[in-house]
């Protein structure tokens, strides 16, 4: 184990020298050239920039981000940009160690972090880490996206009218949304508010809008579900006769699935209440690829599931064929 990181760190030393370049050959017609590493932070950024700067996001559709490891291509984006923007909150742990040491050489934001720690949820894996998943919920999203609004305007000082208007007018869009899965969410019973998902993404969903949230593995996707975990949610769905479970558009259905197998073989129906978006957004270019529309399904989604009233079309009429 020490050997290969010895070896790993060696490479990306080897990488961050073989790829670095000035930074007047990183920019396209004199805008920032900005990486992000998810996709919810690609689409504050890109809205929030305008036209003053070039975002590239590095997992898109479907990627897990707790599993994810830099490709030659990633780390040549990323060396090459003005500036790269991650969670942090070891959402992106495979990348961490590469981050940290870019970051000694140009600004490197880990804009999740700006959360205040009052607000963080404890990381019952890990003993010094916090629960990542900060996007769940509009009013903690706030706080990385005024975050990156700031580091833009460090960056680029001539631009800081155009982020703090458009950083408003996104906000404002967060409000809406966040005013919209408050009144949906209130109208689901509250017995049936039992969150059971693939992974542990849903915490700050559950604080915030009184669910009790579930999820077959941790906060990170490299723990492994063993069976007795299975069996324990199993025993739960059939004696709080719960109806509905969820699945992930960036995990693997198996586990979902073999609740939904146990569940039937004592007897009780337990459905796929839905797809939620967990750690990234839907394809690009559709409504749901957009941090809105993500959080704007995950809402009507489970409203819908469990028993509560929201349009089926969302927030802005957009979810039908998105």
């Amino acid at each position: 184990m020490i050997l290969r990181r010895t070896l790993a760190l060696a490479g990306i030393l080897v990488a961050l020298t073989a790829f670095a370049l000035p930074a007047t050959a990183a920019r396209a017609a004199d805008k920032l050239n900005i990486v992000a590493t998810v996709s919810m932070i690609g689409d504050a950024l890109t809205a929030i920039s305008g036209d003053r700067a070039e975002v590239v996001t590095l997992m898109g559709e479907g990627v897990d981000p707790h599993l994810y490891r830099q490709t030659q291509s990633d780390i040549a984006a990323m060396v090459r940009a003005d500036a790269v923007f991650w969670n942090g909150l070891y959402l992106e742990a495979q990348l961490e160690e590469f981050l940290e040491k870019l970051g000694e050489r140009k600004p490197v934001y880990a804009i999740g972090e700006a959360v205040p720690v009052d607000q963080r949820l404890s990381n019952a894996t890990y003993s010094d880490r916090y629960d990542p998943h900060i996007w769940m919920t509009p009013d903690l999203w706030r706080h990385a996206v005024e975050a990156a609004r700031d580091a833009l305007i460090e960056l680029d000082p001539q631009g800081a009218d155009v982020y703090t208007q458009n950083t408003d007018a996104y906000l404002a869009d967060m409000d809406r949304l966040a005013a919209f899965a408050r009144e949906s969410l209130e109208t689901v019973p509250q017995e049936s508010r039992v969150l059971i998902t693939a992974h542990d993404a849903f915490g700050y969903f559950g604080r915030s809008y009184d669910f009790e949230v579930v999820g077959i593995q941790g906060l990170s996707t490299e723990s492994e579900a063993g069976l007795q975990r299975v069996d324990e949610i199993v025993n739960m769905i059939v004696d709080r006769d719960i109806e509905a479970i969820f699945v992930e558009t960036s995990v693997s259905e198996r586990n979902v699935r073999a609740l939904i197998e146990g569940a039937a073989a004592r007897g009780h129906k337990v459905v796929v209440g839905g797809q939620l978006f967990s750690d990234a957004m839907g394809s690009a270019g559709t409504y749901t690829g957009t941090y809105i529309g993500m959080i704007d399904s995950n809402v009507t989604v489970i409203t819908n599931a469990l028993g509560g009233k929201a349009p089926a079309a969302g927030l802005n009429g957009k979810l039908v064929g998105s």
